[in-house]
């Protein structure tokens, strides 16, 4: 039997943390900063912020809420230079509050500096309660904080060498960037978890103006080039000397987060040097293959379930049909008139057209089942609204176990795939069947012929050795 969540998640996605975004050399640096965020929205929407420089003032301005809401005309008017460093922020680690919003910005003994963040400093707790008993004093309660106070607290004499000893303390995946007051530093783990793209657009005169982003539909907005990524444990400077591009640590064992290509990113962006629309067509495409039904439609789960049941429905020669439309403009709060008002939050954000799903047999595709409670719901939803059978189909493996690199995931207790078999959790779900796309089928999707990608959500297998599992665990239950 079943057991049944004792709390109604308002939502049963996984989230990813944040997205980031810099740039060298553009005199318009914090509104190109801005549209680079606006473009990276959908990574985290609790908070988010800027710092920049023109090498000699330093300004950084952050608040609660979306990119559009925060960052004003009169709020950009205020932060001049030609270099910035960007966040958006969704919370895996540390507490919802403006004090946790990045970048975060010190004085220090190597200079003024800024820094944003996007993975999970695994051994972040051991490195904070060292550095408290050498005496260094937190105002936040993320893990990105640490990085500064190591580089703080380095007895390397320039900043690049600081920030080396640093980022070789560091463990886990970090995609990282700095500001100081003349030049830009960004980094990433020696595995690769988190992406993090390079690109550049040219100035009048000839000169280059370097832009990184996690996904590259920040570079589609402002025009900039995608030339390819930063690799695994290196770091890159850009200052008024140029460019250099450096290893800190020998790059590991690659372990890139399959989920950017599953439900993460934005179909339009390049991710670890790969399309993730085509990822996803792909996922649909084998998800037929490998789970085939007799129906009269695919209707697929907005909006990241679109393009695998694209894939489903161009595979299986079953008509297409968008017969549930997402409401784009739900906030993250809302007045809930009555809880007598039974699915009101899914009915917020998603409605059925009845007249395509009266009497048919639908297949619904969607990108992840995590609890399973959302998933019930659209069940329900699309049987209540004439269809005679509905038969659910996800674009990824069952998720088995949470994720320590910068996902979101609830603990295992709370994972439906771990605790249930496949016919338990369609009898929860509601559906007529019930369909997983294999671990096989999404190596196959993303191309992975050299074993780049992490797949520990849906193994178990983490391709680091966990620091300090009992406080991971109970950050995840925070």
């Amino acid at each position: 039997m079943i057991e049944i969540p004792q709390f109604d998640f308002p939502d049963d996605k996984l989230k990813e943390e944040c997205g980031v975004f810099a740039i060298y050399g553009h005199p318009e640096a914090a509104n190109l900063t801005y549209l680079g965020l606006y473009a990276l929205q959908h990574r985290g929407q609790e908070s988010a912020g800027i710092a920049t420089s023109d090498g000699k003032s330093f300004e950084c301005y952050k608040n609660m809420g979306h990119v559009a809401d925060i960052f004003q005309p009169e709020v950009l008017g205020k932060l001049p230079g030609h270099m910035a460093i960007g966040h958006t922020r969704y919370s895996t680690a540390g507490d919802t509050v403006l004090l946790n919003a990045q970048p975060f910005a010190v004085q220090c003994n190597k200079g003024r500096l800024a820094v944003a963040h996007n993975g999970n400093i695994t051994n972040a707790s051991e490195l904070r309660e060292e550095l408290e008993h050498e005496g260094a004093i937190f105002q936040a309660s993320s893990d990105t904080e640490v990085v500064l106070h190591l580089v703080a607290h380095s007895r390397e004499r320039t900043l690049p060498g600081a920030l080396r000893e640093a980022l070789l303390q560091l463990e886990g995946a970090f995609s990282l960037v700095f500001l100081a007051n003349d030049r830009l530093i960004v980094a990433r783990d020696p595995h690769g978890f988190r992406p993090l793209a390079m690109g550049q657009m040219e100035m009048p005169g000839g000169r280059m103006c370097y832009v990184f982003a996690s996904e590259t539909c920040a570079f589609d907005l402002i025009n900039a080039v995608y030339l390819n990524d930063v690799e695994p444990g290196e770091m890159v400077i850009v200052g008024p000397e140029g460019m250099t591009r450096e290893r800190y640590a020998p790059a590991q064992d690659p372990a890139h987060c399959v989920f950017e290509h599953v439900y993460f990113s934005r179909p339009d962006s390049m991710v670890f040097g790969r399309s993730v629309q085509q990822s996803r067509e792909q996922l649909g495409r084998l998800l037929s293959l490998e789970h085939p039904v007799d129906a009269d439609l695919v209707v697929p789960v907005p909006d990241s379930g679109v393009a695998a049941a694209l894939g489903y429905a161009s595979e299986s020669g079953i008509p297409f049909r968008q017969a549930l439309i997402r409401n784009h403009y739900v906030g993250r709060t809302f007045i809930e008139p009555s809880q007598a008002i039974r699915d009101f939050g899914v009915k917020l954000k998603l409605n059925p057209i009845r007249h395509l799903l009266e009497g048919k047999r639908v297949i619904l595709v969607d990108d992840s089942l995590v609890r399973g409670t959302t998933s019930r719901k659209i069940v329900r939803m699309v049987r209540n609204a004439g269809a005679r059978e509905v038969h659910l189909r996800i674009s990824c493996p069952p998720t088995v176990s949470p994720c320590f690199y910068g996902v979101d995931t609830p603990t295992k207790g709370e994972l439906i795939a771990a605790n249930n078999t496949v016919n338990e959790i369609r009898r929860f779900v509601e559906a007529d069947s019930l369909g997983y796309l294999s671990l096989g089928g999404l190596r196959q999707a993303v191309a992975d012929h050299n074993a780049d990608y992490c797949y520990a959500c849906y193994t178990g297998n983490y391709p680091t050795e966990l620091v300090n599992i009992e406080e991971l665990l109970t950050r995840k239950l925070k």
